[in-house]
């Protein structure tokens, strides 16, 4: 074992422009933005859309435009909780004390509160989104790709065939 060819390097194979500037081999794209403030008084809540974009083979639609709520989000991870493998990352805080009466601000609809919450909602589904066993969770398609998200759905995981 003396000789250098059991610690030569590899050699590596020069990388193209194309190489470097074509879509990865698989990616998964997840955006929270857009945030809408619904309703009135006790009936009022935000909104953020959800933006997918992937070319992984598990999942049907390659692109998703949808509509969720932090309340959906709370869903998703209760979800996955019981019933994948995996340990789910917190979500960001209800914010309890924002939601008291008689303060002097717009409390959970304050626009910098909004935008953190964004922020900690992008975080949270792009981690569980990015484990490969919740890529296989019923409960993350739904909420990724369907309009409406049903409740009454029976838990378990894709088929890719």
């Amino acid at each position: 074992m003396t000789s250098g060819v059991a610690t030569a390097r590899i050699s590596s194979k020069k990388q193209t422009l194309e190489d470097a500037y074509s879509p990865p081999a698989n990616f998964l794209e997840i955006d929270v933005g857009d945030p809408q403030t619904h309703g009135v008084g006790k009936k009022r809540y935000t909104d953020y859309e959800v933006r997918m974009r992937t070319n992984l083979p598990v999942f049907k639609l390659k692109e998703s435009i949808t509509r969720r709520r932090y309340s959906d989000f709370e869903w998703l991870r209760n979800e996955l909780e019981r019933d994948s493998k995996i340990v789910v990352p917190p979500l960001p805080g209800k914010a309890l004390k924002r939601q008291l009466p008689f303060r002097g601000d717009d409390g959970i609809f304050e626009k910098e509160f909004i935008v953190d919450r964004q922020k900690g909602l992008e975080q949270f589904v792009n981690k569980v989104a990015g484990h490969p066993l919740a890529q296989n969770e019923k409960c993350l398609h739904m909420f990724l790709q369907e309009p409406v998200i049903d409740k009454n759905y029976v838990p378990g995981k894709i088929r890719t065939t």
